[in-house]
């Protein structure tokens, strides 16, 4: 586990007034090295969490602490620049908040943890949508995050790659102790990932139901066959 901070939400509220709020009375602690993952109807405000726990949008009501930095956010697409290198995409993050010194070394361990050695000089254009979303989530290793932010990640991919990248994200998850909070509509995938499940409910929403996975890291993809697993994907699925 890792040894950075909770992630603390404290009677949060979010809106463009306090009359007009999307989330209330949001209270969740995402401890370090946890997985917690967030389901709820689209609208609801999921990615509104995300956004407020990166620091993205500040709260109307409450206050949001904790997680450590740097934090990561992976977005549902990978948003890559096309006339960057893979390598030069990876490094934007750096080239932001150097160093320089160290940028060439570290690019290529974010790209060998997710598989892209290889892929260093390749252009956008020419990979799968698989390597693209492995890109975006060595752009986020690369700065060392203490709080993984992944809004469906895997939303987009067919099948196969996504079960292929889930494993691999679940297995630098454990790797690496990242606290992590994963936003999906996928009840399987957030049974698979997640140490306890929060589904979002209600307008404004708030937390409605609170669900603990009683099944051991790490996990992988092929687990979804496990009838403890698929019980838990049930128990969600009824809960949103």
């Amino acid at each position: 586990m890792s040894g950075g901070e909770d992630l603390v939400f404290d009677g949060v509220g979010f809106g463009f007034t306090p009359a007009q709020l999307v989330l209330s009375k949001l209270d969740l602690r995402v401890r370090a090295g946890q997985v917690v993952g967030l389901i709820g109807l689209s609208g609801c405000g999921k990615s509104t969490v995300l956004r407020l726990a990166a620091g993205l949008l500040k709260p109307t009501l409450g206050t949001v602490r904790g997680g450590g930095r740097p934090r990561a956010f992976v977005f549902q697409r990978p948003t890559l620049l096309p006339w960057r290198t893979v390598a030069e995409n990876v490094a934007l993050a750096l080239e932001l908040a150097g160093p320089e010194g160290e940028r060439a070394d570290r690019v290529a361990d974010a790209l060998g943890r997710v598989g892209l050695a290889d892929a260093a000089d390749k252009l956008p254009r020419a990979l799968s949508g698989g390597m693209a979303m492995r890109v975006s989530l060595a752009r986020a290793l690369v700065s060392r995050p203490r709080l993984l932010l992944l809004d469906e990640p895997f939303s987009s991919l067919d099948a196969f790659t996504r079960r292929q990248l889930q494993d691999e994200v679940l297995a630098l998850q454990q790797t690496l102790g990242l606290t992590t909070l994963l936003v999906t509509h996928d009840v399987d995938e957030a049974a698979l990932f997640a140490d306890e499940v929060l589904v979002l409910k209600g307008q404004p929403a708030t937390i409605g139901a609170r669900l603990p996975i009683p099944l051991p890291r790490p996990r992988a993809a092929a687990q979804l066959r496990d009838p403890a697993l698929a019980q838990a994907a049930r128990t969600i699925e009824a809960a949103v």
